[in-house]
């Protein structure tokens, strides 16, 4: 193994750290709880976790997925959330180059984590999280700028103004989370992507939908959650947003 085989290895272990950590502030800062204190408990019979069962990913595998007191059976949205992250930590480099843009790249998976556990549980974007990543972003991106260096500043009107539009547009079909939440991806993305990011989500969503109404996951006229939407397309637009707007336009031009 050598020492960029050793390199992915730290980030993975990292990344599965920080994405249980990612999850404890996505399920407490919405209820305005502290992610510090109390230690973590089983959400059924509240048994205090001990230090074995706290092992990212390790101490879910070990017991089965349920709790080892009450034996409930555990979330499987703490495993997946710590997989995730430790997954797209480790390609990040690989997509992104060992370069400067790794950091903001780092920075805004842990952003999209955060926001998908918060909103897959709650239906809730908190502000707290948005106003801690949104300097966090504007200071990476003054050192570490697109081009043009003013594209973070149009990504960002772009962002809030097109979701502010279509809140007033469809009455509230878009919440105040998902507006704030792109002013802040604005920042990272550009107006471009920004777009883009927002043309992906909104096909992820109406996928999602459907195939909840089918399965009968999600009933016809009750909210549902775009969070997970907007993580996938921002995503998807953050690592290949350029190649698939390179694509599009050569099928257009064809």
């Amino acid at each position: 193994m050598d020492l960029l085989d050793l390199y992915h290895v730290y980030i993975f272990i990292l990344g599965i750290v920080l994405g249980s950590f990612y999850n404890v502030v996505g399920l407490r800062i919405p209820k305005a709880e502290s992610i510090v204190f109390p230690r973590s408990a089983c959400p059924n019979c509240r048994h205090e976790l001990t230090v074995k069962e706290l092992i990212p990913l390790l101490s879910y595998l070990y017991q089965k997925g349920s709790c080892k007191k009450c034996f409930i059976r555990i979330s499987p949205l703490y495993p997946s959330v710590e997989m995730v992250t430790a997954i797209l930590f480790t390609i990040s480099p690989l997509l992104v180059g060992w370069s400067k843009e790794l950091i903001v790249s780092w920075t805004l998976v842990s952003l999209l984590m955060i926001i998908f556990v918060s909103d897959l549980k709650y239906m809730i974007i908190p502000d707290k999280v948005l106003l801690f990543f949104a300097p966090l972003f504007l200071i990476e991106r003054v050192f570490i700028p697109l081009t043009p260096w003013w594209d973070m500043l149009l990504g960002s009107l772009v962002g809030f103004t097109l979701l502010f539009i279509i809140a007033l547009v469809s009455r509230g079909g878009m919440g105040g989370g998902d507006i704030k939440l792109y002013a802040v991806l604005g920042l990272v993305l550009g107006w471009k992507l920004t777009l883009l990011s927002f043309f992906l989500a909104t096909i992820i969503g109406t996928l999602i939908g459907l195939i909840g109404m089918v399965t009968g996951k999600v009933k016809r006229g009750k909210p549902m959650p775009f969070g997970p939407a907007i993580v996938l397309g921002t995503l998807l637009a953050y690592y290949f947003g350029q190649d698939i707007i390179n694509w599009y336009i050569t099928i257009v031009v064809s």
